[in-house]
């Protein structure tokens, strides 16, 4: 196993299935000669040129458009949003379009769409760069939606994407790029892959089960290390996919805890958390000793200031708080 960041993991992934599919390519600001923002896409124009590795204005309604239309007509385009929040500039081609047209042309039409969202809160970048829309694509059929956080899931489920005839919103969380984690080398690097669907429980535990996902599920990890020494035992999933999402999972733990804490880092309203919660009462109501609790940030536009920006942003005492309540009646 080699150990490599989240930043490096992606661009494996690019570099080994532009080898094996030549119908893959990308589109976005700045991709090619600068690698984009995070340096993510370095090096790709040198290896398979600036036919594949595509430099846009900077017009999300245009770069979108163009990759559901090659989508449609037979390439794989991986599209970049240089920030997630800019992806409401290309609303209509994805949510009208690109969820639509395989399920309107009686699957004549394939969609084998990657759309890349960097993602969530950190390092003072304020309101208009630090949201997180995964709720609002979970919300439209046709898509199906990854967020993962560790380099060996990054890799694994960016290659199960560029394999998939659907199309694909992946958000990456801006604050992920230097997470370093093992992940395969040589043969089976090239070769594995993360199923869509699978979640990973990342801490096994009996007392409570802590639902997260993306910068969240590190989170959540560390809060029950810390809650571990007071003798308290969490159970912590990383759910990797957000759609589908492995209810199996997140079921059968809470199976063996009876309680359950469900985390993000999108404003707490109208979130993944909610909807997460009510599959769950819907599925397992009486598995449940106390009422689910979520966790999410404050309903307000992310400040500039990184003494407000800390107070919004859920991190590892609001899980630990919210474990306390779960376990208030215990």
């Amino acid at each position: 196993m080699a150990v490599i960041t989240v930043r490096q993991a992606l661009n494996e992934a690019f570099k080994e299935e532009m080898k094996i599919d030549p119908t893959i390519i990308m589109m976005g600001c700045d991709i090619g000669v600068r690698g984009g923002p995070f340096g993510i896409t370095l090096d790709l124009m040198n290896l398979y040129g600036k036919d594949r590795v595509i430099d846009t204005p900077i017009s999300e309604p245009a770069f979108v458009g163009a990759g559901v239309g090659a989508a449609a007509t037979g390439l794989r385009p991986v599209i970049e949003v240089l920030y997630s929040d800019w992806i409401t500039l290309g609303m209509d081609q994805l949510v009208n379009m690109a969820a639509k047209m395989r399920y309107m042309f009686g699957g004549k039409v394939h969609m084998p769409l990657v759309i890349r969202a960097p993602f969530g809160a950190g390092g003072g970048i304020a309101a208009q760069h630090s949201q997180s829309f995964e709720a609002w694509f979970n919300h439209v059929p046709g898509f199906k939606v990854v967020a993962p956080i560790e380099p060996y899931d990054v890799k694994g489920i960016m290659k199960t994407a560029l394999r998939d005839d659907n199309p694909v919103i992946f958000f990456e969380h801006k604050r992920s790029y230097q997470i370093k984690g093992e992940v395969p080398e040589g043969d089976e690097g090239e070769t594995f892959t993360v199923p869509f669907g699978k979640a990973a429980i990342r801490r096994e535990g009996s007392d409570v089960t802590i639902v997260a996902y993306s910068m969240m599920a590190r989170k959540a990890k560390k809060a029950a290390e810390e809650l571990e020494k007071e003798g308290i035992s969490c159970e912590v999933i990383d759910l990797i996919s957000l759609l589908p999402l492995d209810y199996e999972t997140v079921m059968n733990s809470i199976a063996k805890t009876n309680r359950v804490v469900v985390c993000q880092e999108a404003n707490l309203r109208g979130g993944l958390a909610g909807d997460i919660v009510s599959e769950i009462i819907d599925r397992g109501f009486d598995l449940l000793d106390a009422p689910p609790v979520r966790v999410g940030a404050l309903n307000v536009p992310m400040p500039y200031n990184k003494g407000l920006e800390d107070l919004c942003i859920p991190n590892e005492q609001k899980i630990k708080d919210a474990v306390y309540t779960v376990l208030s009646d215990k």
